[in-house]
């Protein structure tokens, strides 16, 4: 039997893959979802969202993703709850890969976004939504007049620990070393923040609490020595990693893994193109992905047009 030949696949179910799966399906396109083995993207693992726009009480994050991929779905969108693990980009169609299936594709729209750097503690992965994040921007105003801490040196985190400053009474900003990575105009603003305090050479080696963040166990690298700080959030800065292994040598990538784009959406493979963080590196806001998503799939209707003309 002839298989089926979609006119647009999109890989992501995070805020730019299902709008990108709304705007391509309400365009009468022929649209699939690979939405991933977790669905729904890094916004699954955040509870209250009060910056997107359009819900004025605040909305949990898997219950925005939930509705979204409802919409997606009136409106015609296919979805396949599994993660693209190979592409192919020539010859055309393109033919897409997840797990023991394939599907052939006029256009890609590649949405699968980046991962947090975590710890990697059982202690930490157990609290995230419930005191641990790893983006101030989106909940840094849940944690007014409390006393938190940070994880990181770069320039990502002086930025991140300068903007808790505006909700937090103390931020303790924790590095593994003895001298911040950051850019030296974000070290000055910071050392002369009275909010920010230091604590160097010293690594986390437990969260505390049952329900909610109550305090970290630190240890110090020189000394070995371990104590207790209380606080009632934790932030990690410690980077992201876009998800783009199978991407390898398919499409042009960054030297950190990043889809690099041209045109806001179009990737160096015509035909293929970009949304949210996979390669915005910069913003990581669900209303810029979502926008973002919008783009590709009117760059993606526009690209088939001129080559599918019929």
């Amino acid at each position: 039997m002839k298989k089926r030949i979609y006119d647009t696949i999109i890989v992501g179910s995070g805020p730019a893959g299902l709008t990108a799966a709304i705007y391509a399906s309400r365009a009468k396109l022929k649209t699939l979802v690979l939405a991933g083995s977790t669905p729904g993207g890094q916004l699954t693992l955040t509870t209250d969202v009060e910056d997107f726009p359009g819900f004025p009480e605040g909305i949990q994050g898997p219950e925005l993703m939930t509705q979204m991929r409802r919409q997606a779905e009136r409106l015609g969108a296919e979805f396949v709850d599994g993660d693209a693990t190979k592409v192919e980009l020539r010859p055309k169609p393109f033919k897409v890969t997840s797990g023991t299936e394939f599907f052939l594709v006029k256009t890609l729209i590649i949405a699968t976004g980046a991962s947090a750097r975590w710890l990697g503690l059982p202690s930490e992965q157990r609290l995230i939504g419930k005191g641990v994040s790893a983006c101030a921007v989106c909940d840094g105003a849940f944690f007014k007049g409390k006393k938190i801490a940070l994880v990181g040196g770069g320039d990502s985190a002086i930025r991140e620990a300068l903007f808790l400053t505006r909700f937090a009474s103390e931020v303790s900003v924790i590095h593994r070393r003895d001298k911040l990575r950051a850019f030296p105009a974000l070290q000055e603003k910071a050392f002369s923040e009275v909010k920010i305090k230091f604590i160097w050479n010293s690594v986390v080696e437990e969260v505390l609490g049952r329900d909610k963040v109550e305090g970290v166990i630190i240890k110090n690298t020189n000394t070995s020595e371990s104590k207790k700080l209380t606080i009632e959030g934790l932030f990690i800065a410690i980077g992201h990693k876009p998800n783009t292994d199978f991407l390898k040598g398919k499409v042009e990538l960054d030297k950190k893994g990043y889809v690099v784009v041209k045109d806001k959406t179009k990737t160096s493979v015509p035909g293929v193109f970009a949304a949210g963080d996979i390669h915005d590196w910069k913003y990581q806001q669900a209303v810029t992905a979502a926008g973002a998503g919008c783009m590709a799939a009117m760059d993606a209707q526009k690209w088939l047009e001129e080559e599918y003309p019929d």
